[in-house]
C-alpha cells in the first residue's frame, strides 16, 4: 500500500495527536476520516485481490494437467501471499511431482498444510484468509465534541469461547487416499 504526499502529512498529524493528544479543528478530524476511509477503500480492494486470485487458482487446478506451468506460477503467487494449501493442492502436486518445481512445491505445501493442522489442533488460530474488517475512525482527541455521548449499558457477564465453527479436518481429508488406475473394459470380438 503506498500513501500520497498529503496522505502521509495526515497520517503523521494523526500519529502525532495519538501520542500527544489535544483538541483537533474539524478540517483535520475530516482529513483522517478521509485517510481512515481510503485505507478502508485499499483493503476492500485488496480482499477482492485475493478472491480473485485464489478463484484463478482453482480455474487452473481444475484444467490441469494442461494448465501446469500456469498452475504452479499460481500457488506459487498464492503461497507467497499466505494461502494455505488445501487437501485438494496436495493431491493435484501429487500427481505432478515428476516434475522438479511440482515436487519442491509439494514438499513446502505438505509442510504448510501440517503446520497448519498442528495449530488447529493446539487451539491456536490459524490466519484468516481474508483481513478482518476494520471498525470505523470514530473517536478522536476534539472531533465530534459536539455529537451527545450515548449512555453506556452494564456489560453482559462475559460468555465462555465458543468451539472453533470448523473442526479440525481428518488425515483422510488432509492426505486423501491414492487410487489405483482402472483397467480399460475388454472389448469382445465379434463372432
Amino acid at each position: 500500500m503506498a500513501f500520497s504526499a498529503d496522505e502521509l502529512r495526515v497520517l503523521r498529524r494523526a500519529l502525532a495527536i495519538a501520542l500527544h493528544p489535544a483538541p483537533l479543528p474539524d478540517e483535520d478530524v475530516q482529513d483522517c476520516l478521509r485517510l481512515a476511509g481510503a485505507v478502508d477503500e485499499a483493503v476492500g480492494e485488496a480482499g477482492r485481490l485475493r478472491a480473485f486470485l485464489l478463484a484463478d487458482l482453482v480455474r487452473y487446478r481444475n484444467a490441469l494437467p494442461g494448465s501446469l506451468s500456469g498452475y504452479l506460477e499460481r500457488l506459487q503467487d498464492a503461497l507467497a501471499a499466505g494461502y494455505d494449501p488445501r487437501p485438494e493442492d496436495l493431491a493435484a502436486l501429487r500427481a505432478l511431482r515428476g516434475g522438479p518445481v511440482a515436487a519442491a512445491l509439494l514438499e513446502r505445501c505438505q509442510v504448510l498444510a501440517e503446520r497448519s493442522v498442528r495449530a488447529r489442533l493446539a487451539g491456536r488460530a490459524v490466519p484468516a484468509t481474508a483481513p478482518a474488517p476494520r471498525s470505523r475512525l470514530l473517536a478522536l482527541p476534539g472531533g465530534r465534541a459536539a455529537e451527545p455521548e450515548k449512555p453506556k449499558t452494564p456489560a453482559a457477564p462475559a460468555r465462555p469461547a465458543a468451539p472453533s465453527e470448523r473442526p479440525a479436518p481428518k488425515p483422510s481429508e488432509v492426505f486423501p487416499p491414492r487410487r489405483r488406475p482402472v483397467p480399460p473394459p475388454q472389448q469382445r470380438a465379434a463372432g
